[in-house]
């Protein structure tokens, strides 16, 4: 589905119809997007060339840029905006740009992303960003089925915290029976931990080896041992 607002997944099997072993840990997963089922970097040169010509051209950022760049492909545009002390302008221009972008190849996921599908949980997936940008992401790489719900989160409006808690009761899901997948420590796993709730840093490419937070992996595969 594609809130806001809430609507089902037809292709996802109501969670009243599954059948939950007595003994199972989860009973779902909610996800991460970016750089979590599939790498951001595969796509960033084209993606994102005309933001990066827009701040280039600018003027502002001329002894950080390629920081600026790098933090673009793992964090929300909004936050990186104001981490780097973006001009009021500058911001609303990046903003702008970003609220009209898609992506429209094809876009293939980490190759390990098939075993997620083989877990037998409810599966939600919750990303920051822009609408139509995170749809055709998810479009893409021909996803929408493998989700029970999908939410894209407009960090103007609602947090992953928010989501996270809203998912829960809504469907009646206990705090145990949860676990946050994400490469963020500071988003989606914060979020999981200020809520009591278990999560797993998947760090594929690498960004957090020394971090002793959370449990870490680096293949889906491993994921079986935090579900089953």
């Amino acid at each position: 589905m594609w809130p806001v607002p809430v609507r089902e997944n037809p292709g996802a099997k109501a969670i009243n119809q599954l059948s939950f072993p007595a003994d199972m840990k989860k009973k779902a997963i909610i996800f991460d997007l970016d750089n979590t089922i599939y790498p951001v970097s595969a796509i960033a040169t084209e993606l994102f060339a005309s933001l990066f010509r827009l701040l280039e051209e600018s003027g502002e950022l001329t002894k950080n840029l390629d920081e600026v760049k790098q933090n673009l492909m793992r964090r929300p545009f909004q936050l990186v905006a104001a981490d780097f002390g973006f001009s009021e302008n500058l911001a609303q221009k990046g903003t702008d740009l970003l609220a009209n972008l898609r992506y429209e190849g094809p876009i293939a996921p980490f190759s390990d992303y098939a075993e997620t599908r083989m877990l037998p949980v409810e599966k939600f997936l919750v990303t920051t960003g822009f609408l139509a940008l995170q749809q055709s992401k998810v479009e893409g790489m021909g996803i929408e089925k493998d989700f029970r719900e999908i939410h894209i989160v407009d960090l103007t409006k609602a947090t992953k915290k928010k989501v996270f808690t809203d998912i829960m009761d809504r469907h009646g899901f206990q705090r145990a029976e949860v676990l946050v997948v994400g490469d963020d420590p500071e988003s989606e796993l914060k979020a999981a931990v200020e809520l009591g709730i278990d999560a797993v840093l998947y760090d594929k490419i690498n960004l957090h080896p020394e971090q002793t937070s959370f449990p870490r992996i680096i293949d889906f595969g491993d994921l079986r041992a935090f579900v089953l």
